[in-house]
């Protein structure tokens, strides 16, 4: 029996015997196999991960929710759907006499304290209540209505030379009106700063008020 290769081939085996020589190739069992991709097997453990986060993520958002919503959060669209099974506990617990005979009925609440409120701010407040003082937002939010309001005014008598035909006056005005405008937002900036959350308040835009003004104005009745 011989060996023979081939460049690049799988190697011939000759056996030779009585009946003559009869050549055969050799199986390469490399070549028969096919190649494994090295990623198949991490795979399928990080979509098993995967699929465990996200059934761990549902399961504490479904906690969340209302017993009366659990276990269907698809049917969940919106807040609106929590706040309607709020309001029927409300209703049923007012149905049920639940808020009759409740402590300090009838009397006039405490407001010395706000059990909701940092600790520190509620320390501050009364320091400033019992010393007739109000908090810096109070304040500018009276100042800046005020503001607001001569602005408006004056912004009303400038309007009425400009329908009068007194143009020059016109700009005079409303140049100054721009410069006492850009100031009032300022301050309102500086308000929805120190302001608590929920009672910020908007700037003034000049387009807006001209349309305003344009609006007031009576429209001709037809005939």
């Amino acid at each position: 029996m011989k060996r023979s290769a081939v460049d690049g081939a799988s190697p011939l085996i000759v056996i030779v015997g009585r009946g003559g020589s009869k050549p055969r190739r050799a199986s390469s069992s490399s070549s028969s196999s096919p190649p494994s991709s090295p990623n198949t097997g991490s795979a399928k453990p990080n979509k098993k991960i995967t699929d465990r986060l996200s059934g761990v993520i549902d399961a504490v958002n479904d906690r969340k929710l209302p017993p009366e919503l659990r276990g269907q959060r698809n049917a969940v669209r919106s807040e609106t759907d929590i706040l309607n099974v709020v309001e029927q506990r409300i209703w049923h617990s007012m149905e049920e006499g639940h808020f009759e005979n409740l402590p300090g009925k009838g009397k006039p609440l405490d407001l010395s304290t706000n059990p909701h409120a940092d600790p520190a701010e509620d320390t501050l407040y009364r320091i400033l209540s019992r010393n007739k003082c109000a908090p810096e937002w109070v304040e500018l939010n009276k100042e800046i209505r005020n503001n607001i309001a001569e602005w408006r005014s004056v912004l009303k008598k400038a309007w009425a030379c400009k329908k009068g035909g007194d143009d020059s006056k016109w700009l005079v005005l409303s140049g100054d009106l721009k410069l006492q405008l850009r100031d009032i937002n300022n301050r309102v900036f500086r308000y929805n700063l120190i302001v608590p959350f929920g009672r910020q308040m908007f700037g003034l835009k000049w387009e807006k008020e001209i349309g305003r003004l344009n609006d007031e104005e009576p429209r001709p009745v037809e005939e």
